[in-house]
C-alpha cells in the first residue's frame, strides 16, 4: 500500500500545502475586497443623527434661513455646549 509519505512516484508530502494554498488565496481574495470593492455598501456603522442641533443648524445655513454671522454664532454657542472645538476655515 502506497501513502502519501512515500516518494516512488506517488503525489509525496507536498500535495497537504494545496489546500492550504487555495485557503490564502481565498482570504487574500476576501481581504482585498472588503479594502476595496465593498467598502461603502451596505448599513453604515455610524448612524447619523438628523436631528441633532449641530445638523439642523447646517441644514438651516445650507437652506438659507440664517446668514453667515448668525451660522457662526450660534455654531460657537454650540461648540461651548458640547465641547466641540472647529475654527472658522473647518468644516463643522
Amino acid at each position: 500500500m502506497q501513502t502519501l509519505a512515500h516518494w516512488d512516484g506517488g503525489p509525496g508530502p507536498w500535495i497537504l500545502l494545496f489546500p492550504l494554498i487555495w485557503a490564502a488565496v481565498v482570504v487574500g481574495a476576501v481581504t482585498v475586497l472588503r479594502r476595496t470593492v465593498w467598502r461603502g455598501r451596505g448599513p453604515r456603522r455610524f448612524a447619523v443623527d438628523d436631528h441633532s442641533p449641530l445638523t439642523v443648524l447646517g441644514h438651516r445655513f445650507a437652506s438659507g434661513e440664517i446668514d453667515e454671522d448668525e451660522y457662526w454664532r450660534r455654531l460657537s454657542v454650540l461648540d461651548e455646549q458640547f465641547g466641540r472645538r472647529t475654527g472658522k476655515g473647518g468644516a463643522a
